[in-house]
């Protein structure tokens, strides 16, 4: 249950579709990619790829309506950006 407003949820509730599909984006390139990849690079984008879900799985975990809209409105490079600055990717 989310919390917040009723106008507010509603509208997170819509950022949070959008978040969903832009994490379904990304996974998708990501496994695009691994699947033309060998060795180590292959290894390293499935690591890219682990990331990347347990990114999903806190982000659509939260049910504050206010970090959707304060975080969600812009689907720009977020998940990038999240993926990006956890230090297992920096590992990589």
């Amino acid at each position: 249950m989310m919390t917040g407003t009723a106008n507010q949820i509603e509208w997170a509730q819509r950022l949070k579709a959008g978040a969903g599909a832009e994490f379904d984006r990304v996974a998708t390139a990501l496994q695009a990619a691994a699947a033309r990849q060998a060795g180590q690079k292959q290894k390293d984008t499935q690591a890219a790829i682990a990331i990347l879900e347990d990114k999903r799985a806190e982000v659509m975990a939260n049910n504050d309506a206010g970090y959707f809209i304060r975080d969600w409105q812009e689907l720009t490079d977020q998940v990038r950006r999240m993926i990006a600055a956890d230090p297992r990717y920096q590992a990589i």
